[in-house]
């Protein structure tokens, strides 16, 4: 205190100059209406600065949970969309095998999404993989397909309780049944290390008609992926080898550099499809 007593008594003159000048402010402000108008605007102007930055800061904070909800929403529009495409296919097929008639029952989606967060990726190599922050215990296990809100990604490939690696479709490994959208023709979509914005579809038959920027979309011959997810564009095409099949040069519509989030699906009823599939194959023997 003794302290604080000699500091003020040295600086006297400052704190008599201080006190006089907000003595002048009060008086001016008080008694002129022009300055009191201006200092008011002046005090808006600052605080509305202050607000915007402030607002700007909490926005910018509040964009992680922000995205993880709209992920969470996505995932379950996905769901919802395949399961009313999977009831629309149902009673197309029985109003046109028995006119008029419209079942009560309906079958459950046969499809669910978890959505995960990229910890790891590469993108320039010849073979690159995909971490992500879901494993074992929330339910995923190898063999899922993998989207984001763009497009095709990959499919699990290994899983722990707590992550799981993904390969991509940057990975000359990688293959997947795809079709010209509104076409029964399908092909195989594989990487061969060039162009991270780039896959090919191959062994598609050349009497198929396409043109550049025809969509192309995943043909549900797997039990992997439901039909119709979009995988990309067509930017161009040259003839294989043997001249009867086509090769066309497929844009990506997933950017692997900027992936941050995805959606794992689960086919309810893949691994009954793949067992029969694996009996039949067997029994072929």
């Amino acid at each position: 205190m003794r302290k604080l007593l000699e500091f003020l008594v040295r600086k006297m003159h400052w704190v008599l100059f201080i006190v006089l000048e907000i003595i002048s402010l009060v008086i001016v402000y008080t008694n002129n209406s022009y300055q009191r108008n201006v200092i008011f605007s002046s005090a808006n102007v600052v605080v509305g600065r202050f607000s915007n930055i402030a607002g700007g800061v909490m926005s910018y904070m509040n964009l992680r949970e922000a995205n993880r909800q709209l992920l969470d929403r996505n995932g379950l529009l996905e769901q919802r969309v395949l399961e009313l495409q999977d009831r629309l296919n149902n009673i197309v097929a029985d109003t046109s095998t028995f006119k008029g008639f419209v079942p009560d029952s309906l079958p459950r989606p046969d499809y669910a999404f978890t959505v995960a967060h990229v910890v790891s990726k590469s993108v320039n190599r010849t073979s690159n993989y995909i971490t992500v922050d879901k494993g074992r215990l929330d339910g995923i296990a190898p063999d899922m397909g993998v989207v984001s809100e763009y497009g095709i990604v990959g499919i699990v490939l290994v899983v722990s309780d707590h992550y799981s690696v993904i390969l991509p479709v940057l990975n000359p490994k990688f293959r997947l049944s795809c079709k010209v959208n509104n076409s029964q023709y399908f092909g195989s979509l594989v990487w061969y290390g060039r162009d991270q914005r780039y896959a090919n579809l191959e062994q598609l038959p050349r009497h198929v008609k396409f043109y550049r920027n025809d969509v192309i979309v995943t043909s549900g011959y797997s039990a992997i992926f439901p039909a119709g997810i979009i995988v990309g564009y067509v930017e161009a095409y040259q003839h294989q080898h043997d001249d009867n099949f086509f090769s066309l040069k497929v844009r990506l519509t997933t950017d692997f550099t900027r992936l941050q989030n995805v959606l794992i699906i689960k086919n309810f009823h893949q691994q009954e499809r793949q067992n029969i599939e694996k009996e039949a194959v067997k029994n072929d023997q």
